[in-house]
């Protein structure tokens, strides 16, 4: 049986952190900046956790 290979848009958009979390960037920065509140960018800059229903997928898509 092949090795599995790693997904590789799945580990471009996904971090694994030292104690083996999933985190990812949030969504909704990249267009329709000027409409926003600066306070609204800046809530949505940085990185949150991957949600619970979706980690057993991702883990699978990148081969863990």
């Amino acid at each position: 049986m092949p090795k599995m290979k790693t997904h590789k848009g799945t580990a471009k958009r996904v971090r694994i952190t030292g104690s083996g979390k999933l985190r990812r960037q949030q969504t909704g920065l990249r267009h329709r900046l000027e409409k926003k509140s600066s306070k609204e960018t800046r809530d949505l800059s940085g990185t949150t956790e991957v949600a619970k229903p979706d980690v057993s997928r991702v883990n699978r898509l990148l081969g863990r």
